[in-house]
């Protein structure tokens, strides 16, 4: 087992996952990327997976039907969701699914660093 906590990142936009993962990864957490939400339940890494960053829209299933699901099967990671079309009642979803927050794009890497040490409990 690795000590180093992997944070999961779930976004349909390439330029998003890749740049997220390398500021995650500056920032001395490992990172999985993936394309879907499908792609993620099916990979396996689930249960590896220590912090789950995940937009809210999505082409297939959304970042908050993957995280209703992995709630209902006890699965669900510290989850920080980043969408471009934040709104009341996404907000309202997010807080009734015990998400840690909902982050407007763009976000800051501050902002990021912040939710990540609140995720995985570190200074």
């Amino acid at each position: 087992m690795n000590a180093t906590p992997v944070v999961s990142i779930v976004d349909d936009d390439e330029g998003v996952r890749f740049a997220l993962s390398n500021l995650v990864q500056s920032l001395g957490w490992q990172t999985r990327v993936y394309e879907s939400a499908e792609n993620f339940l099916a990979s396996g890494d689930v249960a590896d997976t220590a912090c789950l960053i995940s937009d809210i829209r999505m082409s297939g299933m959304s970042g908050l039907e993957m995280h209703k699901l992995l709630v209902a099967q006890g699965d669900a990671p510290p989850t920080i969701f980043i969408s471009a079309y934040p709104t009341p009642s996404v907000q309202e979803k997010i807080e009734e699914n015990g998400a840690l927050v909902l982050l407007k794009k763009p976000y800051s890497a501050a902002e990021i660093k912040h939710w990540l040490s609140v995720a995985l409990k570190s200074p």
